[in-house]
């Protein structure tokens, strides 16, 4: 797979891979700082998670409390987190994607501890 069919420089291979872990590290970073939303209930619940999936903010709706029925509001905030994650999984692949796919990753065989 060398060009020219010669051998492969190593210094020139090691430098790639340095760059690659490095733009790695800097998408990883950006995704921690970055927010993404979720909501459930046409917005009476909004989550907020960053492109890592940390929780970072839970808004209610005061019309979506009824303590008569705590569990629907218990059932839409999880609808709202599990859309926020699923967002922030969507930010995660076009971020990392293509720096997993640089390092002879991809699909399931990726880098070892990507959720990709």
């Amino acid at each position: 797979m060398i060009p020219g069919g010669g051998q492969p420089n190593m210094q020139q291979l090691l430098q790639q891979a340095q760059k690659m872990q490095q733009d790695l590290a800097n998408a990883q970073e950006e995704l921690a700082r970055t927010e993404v939303d979720g909501q459930a209930g046409g917005g009476l619940v909004k989550a907020t998670v960053t492109g890592s999936g940390e929780l970072r903010a839970l808004v209610i709706d005061p019309k979506a409390v009824d303590p008569e029925d705590t569990e629907t509001l218990a059932d839409l905030i999880v609808a709202a987190v599990q859309a926020a994650n699923e967002n922030a999984q969507t930010l995660q692949q076009q971020k990392l994607g293509p720096l997993a796919q640089g390092l002879g990753g991809g699909g399931s065989s990726g880098i070892p501890g990507l959720p990709f």
